[in-house]
């Protein structure tokens, strides 16, 4: 006999060879009917797993965190044995379970299309209603290839993996696969699934590799849960930022310019310039001092902070040529930026600074420019070009916890202005980084005091900070429960050293500042693409690029509608007269779809009068008022 623990404390005990479902069946049958996977001492394991003496055991059911990645990594499993049987001579990729679903990355004699995948699902369902069990069997580098000859993509996996290291191969029905595991007890809890959309990927994300397929498809637990989700992805299609920045007039991209470089059309232009003043305002209230910062540096800067040899591929490198004459040739390397803290570095060094000076918050709206691959590159979301809400707080090492908090609550402001709810996520120390341990110890401990007195939710991350020091990231949450990373805030006790950053002490000794980088929009681009599709295109009244449409009844009304124009204007508001030749109900739709919030309709009545009869974008007709009082409610939304 073996003695096993459960979560809460308690022993069982059970036969020699034990396995984890033996443990849910003698816990109760309808665990041991929930029993998807378990944990034995805190490793995930299927439900067939052996248990040994003195283990402790916890038992996954639908409703543990872990569920839906054991599900949907086995529905990558069903997808690609529908797949084999279908198209037999197809090389198989990976397939792992993502955010909301799954994928497998595919090669196919002929490409799939997406009348295609009606005939795999099935094919899936099919697989599903066998029941067909999960087996796993732990083979040598030399078997694995054996069992997978054909698959030379997964050689190459294969390859790469420690000679020592034993290799578990999954196989269901009549395929086999590389694959840690764990998995569901057989096919047929896989109650529902849909494949949603094929994509073009690089074989191990380099695009000097083969192109392959790549499959997507979602599992859920219940066709109730798989319907709510088909839902918000139409609800997010209609949302969708490319389409309706497009359609607004917001931004344009353009294969001449570029992958990933967007270019704003006035409207576009308008509300970026909007946000920015509205922010601008705010933070010279809150004391910071903007500067404006150069868009390529010597590379001798980049090596300096560290950038050149943490960041390089992400980066832009270019050489020009500087000789003084035309016998000789100087070449010097410069790199276009991929962050603005280099510069704020140097401006902080331009002079000799006390106690007295800090905290000292210098901030930009600085555009960089980031090396990212173009099957990433989306819309405003991803971009290579945007601009960041970039701000660098120079500061004493006792300053930093305060200076945090002021950050948190700015973050405050701004979130609950778009109507966000958000939480927070800390990344500790990565493998790949510089400075020393106590530093970083008292940075994240820091980090951690601030979001636990303002009150903050926060998970850790471990291991993903910046290579110069942990951060918070922000997680906000968005109109149909979408979750987008924004806002920014790093501890930073390493560039002030590269970089040789002092202050002058009340004795006059000399101390190193601590820095924060922070951004709270985070790259405007993305935060615009995220209000875009929080607020379905019809953004709030301050910041929508037309805040009013003056529609006159007739011809001869015209005239009324330009003073209308013109009286909002005098006082900031962004309007704009509808005068074509079209009925009145053609223009008011027109206006409709384009999302301004106020229509004001002008005919015999309102300009004898001098009123206007408003429209309200989602509330319809508002009746009439007097202009001069419409013209103080879009004066009040003047910045």
């Amino acid at each position: 006999m073996i003695t096993i623990t459960l979560p809460d404390g308690s022993t069982k005990e059970l036969e020699n060879n034990a396995t984890v479902a033996d443990v849910a069946a003698s816990i109760g049958a309808g665990l041991a009917k929930a029993a998807l996977a378990g944990r034995i001492n805190g490793e995930l394991a299927d439900v067939h797993t052996p248990v040994f003496d003195g283990a402790t055991i916890e038992i996954i059911t639908n409703k543990s965190p872990e569920a839906l990645d054991i599900l949907r990594h086995s529905a990558a499993h069903i997808m690609a044995e529908a797949i084999q049987d279908l198209y037999p001579n197809t090389q198989f990729g990976i397939g792992p379970a993502v955010e909301d679903g799954f994928y497998y990355d595919i090669e196919t004699p002929e490409p799939l299309t997406f009348d295609d995948l009606d005939r795999l699902e099935k094919r899936m369902q099919e697989i599903v209603d066998d029941a067909r069990g999960f087996t796993c069997i732990s083979v040598t580098p030399s078997e694995a290839h054996d069992a997978m000859t054909a698959q030379l993509l997964k050689h190459e996996l294969i390859d790469e993996l420690p000679a020592t290291e034993t290799i578990t191969l999954y196989t269901q029905g009549g395929f086999t696969d590389l694959c840690r595991g764990p998995h569901i007890p057989n096919t047929s809890f896989l109650k529902a699934f849909k494949l949603t959309k094929l994509a073009g990927a690089y074989w191990r994300g380099d695009n000097e590799r083969q192109m392959l397929q790549r499959v997507y498809g979602t599992a859920w637990f219940s066709q109730k849960d798989l319907d709510a989700y088909l839902m918000r992805i139409e609800e997010a299609e209609k949302r969708d930022h490319r389409k309706l920045g497009r359609e607004l007039g917001i931004y344009m991209m353009d294969e001449q310019a570029g992958v990933g470089l967007p270019l704003y059309l006035p409207k576009g232009a308008l509300v970026i310039r909007t946000l920015q003043e509205w922010l601008r305002r705010d933070l010279y209230a809150r004391g910071y001092e903007e500067v404006i910062t150069p868009h390529i540096y010597n590379a001798e800067v980049w090596k300096q902070s560290g950038h050149y040899n943490f960041y390089h591929d992400n980066m832009y490198f270019f050489h020009i040529d500087e000789s003084a004459d035309k016998d000789g040739s100087k070449l010097s390397e410069y790199a276009v930026k991929p962050m603005n803290c280099p510069g704020h570095v140097l401006l902080y060094g331009n002079e000799l600074r006390s106690y007295r000076d800090l905290p000292l918050r210098f901030f930009e709206f600085g555009t960089v420019y980031r090396h990212e691959m173009s099957g990433v590159v989306h819309g405003l979301l991803r971009a290579r070009g945007f601009t960041q809400d970039d701000a660098h707080i120079f500061c004493r090492a006792d300053q930093v916890l305060g200076e945090v908090l002021a950050i948190l609550e700015l973050v405050d402001h701004i979130m609950n202005t778009f109507e966000f709810s958000y939480t927070a996520e800390i990344s500790t120390r990565p493998a790949k980084s510089i400075g020393d341990d106590e530093k970083w110890d008292y940075a994240t401990e820091q980090l951690k005091k601030a979001c636990e007195s303002h009150g903050l939710v926060y998970d850790i991350n471990e291991g993903d900070g910046a290579f110069y020091g942990p951060k918070i990231d922000i997680k906000v949450k968005d109109a149909i429960g979408r979750t987008w990373q924004c806002s920014t805030v790093q501890v930073d006790f390493n560039f002030p050293e590269r970089f040789n950053l002092t202050y002058r002490t009340a004795d006059n000794s000399t101390e190193q500042p601590w820095m924060l980088h922070r951004a709270i929009f985070g790259s405007i681009e993305r935060f615009l693409g995220i209000l875009i599709e929080h607020y379905a295109g019809a953004l709030p009244a301050w910041l929508a690029p037309v805040q009013v449409a003056v529609i006159p009844i007739a011809d001869r009304h015209n005239e009324y509608a330009c003073e209308v124009a013109a009286e909002l204007k005098a006082v900031r508001g962004r309007a704009e007269v509808f005068d074509q030749n079209e009925p009145m109900r053609a223009k008011i739709a027109k206006a409709q779809l384009q999302k301004i919030p106020y229509m004001l309709v002008v005919g015999d009545k309102e300009a004898e009068a001098r009123l206007v009869s408003v429209r309200e974008r989602t509330e319809g007709d508002k009746g009439s008022v007097p202009l001069t009082d419409f013209v103080a409610i879009i004066k009040e939304l003047a910045l």
